[in-house]
């Protein structure tokens, strides 16, 4: 649907952002002057919620600018997503967002009621990162290869949830590549289908570490595996699902800003370095190292190239795992 138009889109985007800003005595001079609001896709506590208030706690610290951060979870990002497509172009309504809005879903639905390229004016990119796959404790798997097999034994039997594009394709992923059939149970986020792994009303989930890591510390979920193409730091005794036995799989998500499309030039180069500041400072930093996520910045042009790229590429993985479009 928006294949066709996107290489036009992208050129135009990239050519507005390097446009010069405003003059300093422009109406745009003194932004910011109130409060932004970062909206989320995702619920309190997922990853990206996480991210934002730490984003949005740095902002606040340097520029003095209070951040209000506004979860607007489910419908695979829909809502919080058009929301922000629709809101004034003026740089206090931003969408901290992942790729499951801005590169999956235009190839998991037949139709979006936004466009993830002309609806929206692009800041930086902000982070990006591994996921681990996690069980309740009453599966009887103790590594990848024993769940491939209990799940074997009994097709369709195991469940496993998503509460973003990642997470889902993730399990997809597995699925095709390990030759097993599970039940998808789809959320509104990550923090609930986490919720009910831990009832076992699911069985397994590959989820953002952020969101899973916490739960494996304490002991209640078991960790088989993580998705990155190494090991990850905070948990170097989890090895890859790929060294576990499932070879060449990798899956990792990202993390992004946007702004409404027509949001002025000055505004856009102001918000952009407000948030590369915000990511790379102290007051931020917890949220990367505790999480396993990478620091990852970009310009607005950047991000634009960036998105086209990772949007062509999850469209392969999702044709790959013969998921067809809702």
């Amino acid at each position: 649907m928006y294949g066709i138009r996107r290489p036009l889109a992208v050129a135009a985007a990239i050519a507005t952002f390097a446009c010069l800003a405003l003059p300093a005595g422009s109406a745009w001079a003194e932004f910011p002057d109130k409060p932004i609001r970062f909206v989320v896709p995702f619920a309190a506590g997922s990853a990206t919620d996480q991210l934002a208030r730490a984003i949005g706690q740095a902002m606040t610290v340097d520029s003095k600018v209070t951040v209000v951060v506004d979860n607007k979870p489910g419908a695979n990002g829909f809502i919080a997503a058009t929301d922000v497509a629709k809101a004034t172009p003026d740089g206090y309504t931003v969408l901290i967002t992942t790729n499951t809005t801005h590169a999956a879903n235009e190839h998991l639905f037949k139709k979006l009621p936004y466009d993830p390229v002309k609806d929206y004016a692009p800041l930086s990119a902000l982070g990006r990162g591994g996921q681990i796959m996690v069980v309740n404790p009453q599966v009887p798997a103790k590594t990848v290869g024993e769940f491939i097999a209990l799940a074997k034994k009994e097709p369709g039997k195991l469940s496993f949830g998503s509460g973003s594009s990642s997470s889902r394709i993730a399990g997809e992923l597995f699925q095709q590549m390990a030759h097993v059939q599970l039940l998808h149970v789809p959320y509104k986020s990550n923090p609930l289908a986490i919720t009910d792994l831990l009832g076992n009303q699911i069985q397994m989930m590959i989820t953002d570490t952020a969101t899973g890591l916490p739960q494996v510390k304490t002991g209640k979920l078991r960790a088989l595996g993580v998705s990155g193409k190494a090991r990850s730091p905070l948990a170097p005794d989890v090895p890859t699902i790929d060294e576990a036995g499932v070879k060449g799989y990798e899956m990792s998500y990202w993390f992004a800003a946007y702004a409404p499309a027509g949001t002025p030039p000055a505004v856009v180069t102001k918000l952009n370095q407000m948030l590369v500041k915000a990511a790379k400072s102290d007051t931020a930093s917890n949220f990367y190292k505790s999480t396993g996520t990478d620091v990852f910045t970009s310009t607005p042009a950047e991000l634009a190239k960036f998105q086209t790229q990772e949007s062509d590429k999850w469209g392969r993985i999702i044709k790959a795992a013969n998921i067809q479009p809702e």
